[in-house]
């Protein structure tokens, strides 16, 4: 019987195991992460106002493993061993015949000071922290912002930093304290949401003066404190900092002969192989892909690399050669609380909707009918 191993169970690794059960009923799967639930990250954004809490969030995969015939291991790995035919965790080790690794990303944490902040897409109790400091303050300064990992710039999450800065504003209005607070959002790259294209980036900055929201761009970061980002081109007032650090591949891939980008992550081809082995894939954060540098870090496009990479594994099991590429596609809805922006953007077009409440409903009927199916 085949035997495929998936590390992750995220967005990657979950579609990973839908589309390898769809087409081998009788395949024997193993999937290993720290727990069998899936976390919405897209859905942390609405926290702080109380629109989303853990129910809405986070998922138990439970039933959804039973349904699929998926063993979970519960536990972390450490390293691969024989080419990758074993995975190896602090609880055993776990033979396969072909492995995709869907482990997701790792915020790069180096900045000094960097304690200091929070990063909210590390869980919802990161949001829940937002949300609590945001209750807990009279006023004063909000900072929000992000970075990119500069030896792969790719490997970044700027969006839902936008979703943040413009929740925040529109929750603040709504319960009448927008003017005791500041707001400034921050950023070393000049053009906030270049990936989105030069329309999304006008929109953006213009929704930023709208709201009177501070801007400070273009500026390498030096160091956070607990009252203060400082940067090379000068330092503001910060009593609330959210800050998205650029990401890099997991510690455990340096415990592994696995070839890697400058930037720490997989080095994958376009079928979704991790160069130079045999029988190992990846999907998601965890892999640097070839592909234009607007291809975004985002739970779609891991979905479309996870079908590529499941049916490739599955071809590599009959000896047939890897053939299933991903389409490369940006995809989103920039929200602030009760209005969105759609954003989408593939190699030959863009396409930019203004804001309006029909997005901000879409976007959390998405993600209601999304989560249905691991239910």
């Amino acid at each position: 019987m085949k035997k495929i191993t998936i590390i992750g169970s995220g967005f990657a690794g979950l579609t990973a195991v839908k589309t390898i059960r769809k087409k081998d009923k009788q395949c024997e799967i193993t999937l290993i992460s720290p727990k069998a639930e899936l976390v919405y990250m897209p859905s942390l954004i609405w926290v702080p106002s109380g629109i989303a809490s853990k129910k809405d969030i986070v998922v138990s995969l439970d039933n959804f493993f039973k349904r699929m015939k998926v063993h979970h291991v519960a536990s972390e790995v450490t390293s691969l061993e024989d080419d990758g035919r074993k995975v190896v965790t602090p609880i055993g080790v776990h033979e396969n015949d072909a492995l995709i690794i869907a482990s997701g990303g790792r915020f790069i944490k180096k900045l000094p000071g960097i304690e200091n902040a929070i990063t909210p897409c590390e869980g919802l109790s990161a949001a829940e922290e937002i949300r609590d400091r945001i209750k807990d303050m009279d006023g004063g300064n909000i900072a929000i912002g992000f970075a990119s990992n500069p030896k792969e710039p790719s490997a970044m999450r700027g969006g839902p930093m936008f979703e943040f800065l413009f929740g925040i504003d529109t929750q603040l209005r709504a319960e009448g304290r927008r003017d005791k607070f500041n707001l400034t959002f921050f950023t070393p790259a000049k053009k906030p949401g270049a990936r989105l294209g030069e329309k999304a980036v006008k929109g953006l900055l213009t929704e930023m003066k709208k709201r009177n929201i501070a801007t400070h761009l273009g500026n390498k970061m030096k160091k956070f404190e607990s009252d203060k980002v400082i940067t090379e081109g000068g330092e503001f007032d910060a009593d609330l900092i959210l800050f998205m650090p650029g990401m890099t591949g997991n510690t455990w891939f340096d415990n592994t002969d696995l070839a890697r980008s400058e930037g720490g992550l997989l080095k994958a081809n376009q079928f979704c192989e991790v160069e130079g082995t045999d029988k190992i894939f990846v999907a998601g954060d965890s892999g640097s892909f070839p592909g234009p540098d607007w291809m975004p870090k985002q739970a779609h496009m891991a979905d479309l690399q996870a079908a590529a990479a499941a049916q490739n594994a599955l071809d590599a099991l009959d000896n047939k050669p890897a053939s299933h590429t991903f389409k490369i596609e940006l995809m989103c809805i920039v929200d602030s609380n009760n209005k969105g922006m759609y954003v989408s953007r593939t190699m030959k077009r863009g396409i930019i909707l203004p804001n309006c409440r029909l997005m901000h409903y879409a976007k959390q009927l998405f993600g209601w009918w999304y989560l249905r199916q691991y239910r």
